[in-house]
């Protein structure tokens, strides 16, 4: 949707962040955007969905796109995370291809190579976590990027920066600017996302429960929000939204670990997202926790969609009953 008297000298441009777990995906977007809008935590495959964020510089707008992690797996719902990032990666004017500096740089590029299938249109190589290193000569990175022009011809350009320590962001920033066509803006101003709070709400609570059980529980734990109702337009509200959510687990063990004695630990995780979920609307919540064991909801075609992951091309064709 096109917003109307908008200055005539905006640009916008689209920028999708690929990479492989845990390369500092989540970390580039939410330092870039200012606030913590995508979830981080010490887990690989922390996100799940593709969706779009965006901030301006002047009269630029930049979009970018997160995406899931690209990783090797038969299980479905890992499918259908690696048709969203494939799909993030072939909607974007460029490509911004994270390559982690504390790991092996070339088979970084092989393994996206692997994932997508096809040529990549024009990428930008971030290599992040250079505070890790201290003083880095970029100038030693250029055969390594040779070489990795070789895997994907249409690298224009390359980045070393730290979304920790904000180094060299700016230029990265300076360069998506010079890079925007002029053209209309497609955000709102104050719009930060192409996604509803809903999916928020739900990705915040997530994001507690792998950041309070991060030894006990595994990758099975998802979110749904069921109700969401939303009384900021309403003076005599005392809060601005009523939520009750549902975190889904794959075993009756595991519900026992997110309620916790007398229900100490899904209250803990009650507190904390509801901390962050205020942060994001701007006013008190109340928010109601439930637990429920959907065995094997990781291969659910009905839990995955509402998780919005779609089919994916290489899909299995048997689905389980909801």
């Amino acid at each position: 949707m096109l917003i109307e008297h908008q200055h005539p000298h905006n640009r916008s441009i689209t920028a999708s962040v690929i990479g492989a777990p845990n390369v500092g995906k989540s970390s580039l977007i939410n330092y870039l955007l200012g606030t913590d809008l995508s979830i981080v935590t010490h887990k690989a495959q922390t996100t799940r969905n593709r969706f779009q964020c965006v901030f301006t510089v002047d009269h630029t707008e930049i979009i970018l796109i997160d995406t899931p992690g690209f990783h090797q797996s038969s299980i479905e719902i890992n499918k259908r995370m690696n048709e969203q990032a494939r799909e993030g990666a072939e909607g974007a004017d460029i490509n911004l291809l994270l390559i982690d500096l504390t790991k092996e740089l070339l088979p970084q590029f092989e393994n996206i190579k692997n994932h997508i299938k096809k040529e990549l249109n024009e990428t930008w190589v971030v290599f992040t976590k250079a505070d890790k290193f201290g003083e880095l000569d970029e100038q030693e990175m250029l055969p390594l990027v040779e070489k990795a022009r070789e895997i994907h011809p249409n690298i224009v350009k390359y980045f070393v920066l730290s979304a920790k320590t904000g180094d060299n962001m700016h230029e990265l920033i300076g360069a998506l600017c010079d890079k925007a066509p002029e053209g209309p803006h497609l955000y709102n101003k104050g719009q930060i996302s192409n996604k509803h709070v809903r999916f928020f709400i739900a990705e915040y609570v997530r994001q507690q429960v792998f950041e309070l059980l991060n030894e006990e529980l595994p990758y099975e734990v998802a979110v749904t929000v069921d109700e969401y109702e939303d009384f900021r337009r309403k003076p005599d509200s005392k809060i601005g939204a009523s939520i009750q959510a549902t975190i889904h687990v794959n075993r009756p063990s595991q519900r026992a670990i997110v309620v916790g004695s007398k229900g100490s630990m899904i209250k803990e995780i009650g507190i904390r997202a509801r901390k962050k979920i205020e942060d994001l609307i701007g006013s008190q919540v109340g928010l109601k926790l439930h637990v429920k064991v959907s065995q094997r909801w990781f291969k659910n075609n009905f839990i995955l969609e509402e998780l919005g992951l779609p089919r994916a091309e290489n899909s299995n064709r048997v689905w389980r009953a909801k």
